[in-house]
């Protein structure tokens, strides 16, 4: 259990510093629910058609959800790295077939509970559900503004809402998978920020 300590304490911590803290029993609770889990660049946690049977909460590493359509393309929906979760929410809670893929971009450590041990925490400890509806109304709310940009905003303006929003993820990913999660192509996105360096004020 010694190699448990680090990544549960990283979780205790991430409810300790912007939700509700936990009491000792209950981080007790989390050692004994969360499974430490290493996963391989490249591979995944979740693939289309597979039910969701974990929610991750990512301790290392950097993760994307994206959806494959007809024509073979991938469109990235989420990314994920230290202290943020990556769940394929509709499968998980519907126990329902994913549409969606979860691939680790980098070596990567999570911690994984399952569906059954989670509604488990929320029936028997109160302050988990708070906590996990806090976490569920700010990705809606961050779903619905994304939305709304792809209604009225330009890829400029998508793109530098993405800079202030996700400097964590900027700073991580690639050009071809932030290209992806705006819509654009890398070669537009490239010509954004070609853009931008000529501008005052600009990055």
């Amino acid at each position: 259990m010694e190699k448990n300590l680090a990544p549960l304490e990283a979780l205790s911590q991430y409810f300790r510093s912007d939700y509700f803290p936990l009491t000792k029993q209950e981080e007790e609770e989390l050692a004994r629910r969360f499974m430490e889990r290493t996963v391989k660049r490249r591979a995944f946690l979740l693939q289309e058609g597979e039910v969701c049977r974990y929610a991750s909460f990512v301790v290392a590493g950097c993760f994307k959800m994206y959806a494959v359509d007809k024509s073979g393309k991938e469109h990235n929906l989420l990314f994920a790295v230290e202290n943020e979760w990556i769940t394929d929410l509709a499968s998980f809670y519907a126990e329902q077939p994913a549409r969606v893929y979860v691939e680790a971009l980098e070596p990567a450590t999570v911690l994984q509970i399952k569906h059954d041990d989670l509604l488990d925490l929320f029936t028997h400890y109160h302050k988990f559900d708070r906590n996990f509806r806090i976490l569920v109304e700010r990705g809606y709310i961050a779903l619905q503004d994304r939305l709304l940009q792809s209604i009225s905003a330009t890829a400029e303006e998508r793109y530098q809402n993405f800079l202030t929003q996700y400097p964590h993820w900027a700073r991580r990913l690639p050009n071809t998978q932030i290209a992806s999660y705006l819509g654009i192509t890398p070669e537009f996105l490239s010509k954004i920020r070609k853009d931008r360096v000529t501008k005052p004020g600009k990055a």
